[in-house]
């Protein structure tokens, strides 16, 4: 099986959803759907309560409901209740919301627009485009944040390609990459950025996402160069990528007496620029 992480928005909301190639199908979290659709804080909670409900009714549709590891907020992979859009159509039906005959036709036409993207691969470039824009980000730190997609790709296809395995490893080098590179480890930066859930390169500055590409492109041209045997060599040419993105950081800190890595996200940065319109 070959699985395809992707996020898609509903409402602004993200939605955590998985490509299968094999079945083509995409499944999609239940977790995610549950709390969009009750707004329900405690959506783990909801979710238990409607299979225990569902398994007492004798229906089969909790039985079948798959698990696939899914990336979450501290950006490692967890088992989550999964399922593919015919199953999500009857879970729907089971959760009293308003938002569910709105959710019933995205959910249709996010099944629809995989169909038309394996014809087209660069309709998946153009939605990713459309749906930041939605979200209120400038056209100028789209294409930045398109552009961080693909160098990222690029660097995770050379660890595959030296063996190393996602989920732990792959969070590791990343921490090790953007420790060396902004002096702060992950869950650092995203304290600093106030950020919970939010994914933090979608609350980068312009700036702090050019210096982290530059991080991950250097770990994995070194990585190409010294061709590392091992994770711990690896880890290792993680830091010297990172390094040379420090190198400009602290330059360019010099050049302009003001700090790159700051507390600004997305929310403050799109609220300053709401503001400057009024």
């Amino acid at each position: 099986m070959t699985n395809k992480d992707a996020i898609k928005i509903f409402e602004d909301k993200k939605v955590r959803t998985v490509w299968d190639d094999e079945q083509e199908k995409w499944f999609i979290s239940i977790i995610d759907v549950i709390e969009i659709l009750t707004n329900s804080d405690r959506p783990r909670k909801y979710w238990s309560d409607l299979k225990a409900k569902l398994k007492k009714e004798g229906s089969e549709l909790s039985e079948n409901i798959g698990q696939l590891k899914i990336k979450s907020t501290d950006g490692k992979f967890y088992k989550t209740d999964v399922a593919d859009t015919e199953q999500l159509f009857r879970l729907v039906q089971s959760i009293p919301s308003p938002k569910a005959e709105p959710f019933k036709l995205w959910l249709a036409q996010v099944a629809a627009e995989r169909l038309d993207e394996m014809q087209d691969p660069e309709l998946t470039i153009d939605r990713a485009l459309e749906q930041y824009l939605k979200l209120g980000y400038s056209e100028n730190w789209i294409n930045q944040r398109l552009k961080s997609i693909e160098i990222r790709k690029e660097l995770t296809d050379e660890w595959k390609k030296r063996g190393l395995k996602e989920g732990l490893q792959f969070a590791t080098l990343t921490d090790i990459i953007t420790k060396a590179w902004a002096d702060k480890t992950t869950k650092e930066y995203k304290v600093l950025k106030g950020l919970k859930k939010e994914n933090l390169r979608d609350n980068m500055t312009n700036t702090e996402l050019i210096l982290n590409m530059l991080a991950e492109a250097s770990t994995k041209d070194i990585s190409q160069a010294t061709e590392p045997k091992t994770f711990e060599e690896s880890k290792k040419v993680a830091k010297r990528g990172g390094n040379v993105a420090s190198v400009a950081r602290k330059e360019l800190e010099a050049q302009t007496g003001k700090k790159v890595v700051t507390s600004l996200n997305a929310k403050s940065t799109l609220q300053l620029k709401n503001e400057k319109k009024k």
